[in-house]
């Protein structure tokens, strides 16, 4: 019962990242992006976190990691591209992104 007890863990925290995000949008991009895509495009930032070694990554010393905004937006708009999920501009993604980071940073100062 642990691991289903994580799935729904984790369900739970994307579902509230999202509606974070939802709301983090500026007005005129609130009604551009379902709520698949933003699960889809929340399944990239984790994956690029995973695969390009961020979590890994050592803090300075105020203990914060140096992170490229614009590397996560590139890599979401060529994966998109690739999983023919539409063209979408890396402007509005870094929205998404930054929605993204806000909240867990909001996390983290609880």
């Amino acid at each position: 019962m642990g691991l289903e007890d994580d799935f729904l863990r984790d369900d739970l925290d994307d579902e509230k990242t999202i509606e974070f995000i939802k709301n983090y949008l500026p007005q005129e991009l609130k009604d551009k992006f379902s709520t698949d895509e933003l699960f889809y495009f929340l399944d990239l930032i984790d994956e690029y976190y995973s695969e390009s070694g961020i979590l890994d990554a050592k803090p300075d010393a105020d203990g914060y990691i140096d992170i490229d905004l614009g590397k996560i937006v590139d890599y979401i708009v060529k994966e998109a591209h690739k999983d023919e999920m539409g063209e979408y501009d890396p402007e509005e993604i870094l929205f998404v992104v930054q929605g993204e980071m806000e909240y867990a940073e909001s996390l983290g100062e609880e």
